[in-house]
């Protein structure tokens, strides 16, 4: 389930020279060339988005596809220009804020996605300890380069899945008994025992059961999260507490798809899934 990497060390270092001689707003409007140029060359890309937009009965053309090539290329940008102006940033989140807050005082599991700005996000909760579960498949170079980065957010933790799955597990219960979040990928799993099937847009798709395990064997509560772009440096947060009784993941797992199914489909072109999403194998 993965796409040829696409961009490379010295294009981020540039985008980032670029900004701080010029500012945000040239590297917005730069984006636009750099989009059509992928346009050319990531045809594999557009394969499987052609089918994306077919299942979400959505139209495909070829400025939806601009469109939503585009939209990956800012939320990267914000990825790393985030790390060094945190303060240019503004998450607005939704009516209920109040319910997140006391959710995540608690300790909880925040179901994540490969949507929006969830990358440039990290640093939106900076007065909880959150650590976040995740395997990069960024090319080593850029990988390089955002670990040289400042982290804004001292709260923050990485828990790499290179490191092993039992690693992985054994720091993710951790975290949650000690009542702190815990934050997960869950439209994609990194290893097929960990899938779980959903109907997801009308098809069977896989997801990640993991969190879902975690939740349940410490007695946490689950929390769908989104970063909606809304425009330059401006993202909104959406979120959902899902129910989870028993030790049965299919209901929760459902109940996070049609959460993600709202959200795309407001929002199609900013869910960066860029492979065959429901041809993967059982």
């Amino acid at each position: 389930m993965s796409t040829v990497q696409r961009g490379s060390g010295w294009s981020i270092r540039l985008v980032f020279f670029l900004y701080r001689l010029f500012g945000y707003g040239f590297v917005y409007y730069l984006m636009y060339p750099v989009t059509f140029f992928y346009v050319l060359v990531a045809s594999n890309v557009k394969v499987a988005l052609r089918e994306y937009y077919a299942t979400i009965g959505k139209p495909f053309t070829a400025w939806v596809y601009f469109h939503h090539l585009r939209h990956f290329a800012l939320c990267m940008c914000d990825r790393f220009i985030s790390r060094v102006a945190f303060e240019e940033y503004v998450f607005d989140i939704d009516e209920e804020a109040e319910v997140l807050d006391q959710v995540m005082q608690e300790g909880c599991v925040l179901l994540l996605s490969h949507f929006g700005g969830w990358a440039a996000a990290g640093n939106c909760f900076s007065e909880f300890k959150i650590s976040i579960v995740m395997q990069e498949a960024l090319l080593g170079e850029i990988k390089k380069i955002e670990k040289e980065l400042p982290c804004p957010n001292p709260n923050l933790t990485i828990i790499d899945l290179s490191k092993g799955s039992m690693f992985a597990s054994m720091e993710a219960v951790s975290v949650l008994l000690r009542g702190e979040v815990l934050a997960m990928m869950a439209d994609r799993a990194t290893q097929a025992q960990y899938c779980e099937q959903i109907d997801f847009f009308g098809k069977k798709a896989n997801f990640n059961k993991n969190p879902f395990y975690f939740a349940q064997k410490t007695q946490k509560p689950l929390v769908a999260i989104a970063f909606v772009y809304q425009g330059p440096q401006h993202y909104k947060v959406r979120f959902r507490k899902i129910a989870f009784d028993g030790e049965a993941y299919n209901a929760p797992l459902q109940e996070y798809g049609k959460f993600l199914e709202e959200i795309v489909q407001k929002n199609p072109e900013q869910w960066f899934n860029f492979y065959h999403f429901w041809k993967e194998e059982k």
